[in-house]
């Protein structure tokens, strides 16, 4: 996926399963009731979803919120214009796409309440790692990346369950080098500054976070 040739039709086909995988697998419904609404107060609460691919998570938030009667806006920012055009064809009212990567926006001095990101970091080596959560620390005072967690097991298993969706996307080959690539709990302490806090959550995810609680996620 990560490679500017790729097939596009199968490049959109993955966008697609990824609204079912984000849905049931990443944890965001319990990030959202548990750590997310409750920071909404009395006026808008402003959210950059960074890396955000086809915006089904953008699109996943702004639709609990407007069950739950939150008043947020969402902007779902991600440098790749094929993302960005298959975000833009599945508009939400109160999602905003914008083709740009962190450093872009923090030189826009732009500011959210909340910078979040999902199956992002893994796609980082050490040093880009660290230019995007000084990035990320700099756009917004609460910081929640959720990332995948390297295991034999969550492999083997991603492998078996998600042969039935593999056929004409990249689903299948693109997830098992996710998880090959991530990170163990030890490995990412050890490559993020002071003042980040590593979490382990199921099934098989790792919460980066900063400004909860006096710096914990």
């Amino acid at each position: 996926m990560d490679d500017p040739a790729c097939d596009l039709i199968r490049l959109e086909a993955t966008y697609r399963h990824f609204r079912l995988v984000n849905r049931l697998l990443t944890g965001w419904r319990g990030l959202w009731a548990h750590r997310i609404r409750p920071l909404a107060g009395a006026g808008r609460l402003e959210v950059l979803d960074l890396g955000s691919g086809g915006g089904d998570l953008a699109r996943l938030l702004a639709g609990w919120a407007r069950r739950e009667g939150v008043r947020l806006r969402v902007t779902a920012a991600d440098p790749d214009p094929r993302a960005y055009a298959f975000a833009a064809r599945r508009p939400h009212p109160d999602v905003v796409l914008r083709c740009a990567g962190s450093a872009e926006l923090v030189a826009e001095g732009a500011r959210f309440d909340l910078v979040i990101s999902n199956h992002v970091l893994h796609h980082l080596d050490d040093r880009s790692l660290g230019a995007f959560l000084a990035d990320s620390a700099a756009l917004a005072p609460r910081v929640l990346h959720d990332d995948l967690r390297r295991s034999a097991l969550a492999a083997a298993l991603f492998g078996v369950v998600s042969l039935p969706f593999a056929r004409g996307s990249f689903l299948r080959d693109d997830g098992l080098l996710s998880i090959r690539r991530s990170r163990t709990p030890a490995e990412l302490r050890a490559a993020v500054p002071e003042g980040w806090r590593v979490e382990r959550a199921a099934p098989f995810r790792l919460l980066l976070g900063r400004g909860w609680d006096g710096g914990t996620a």
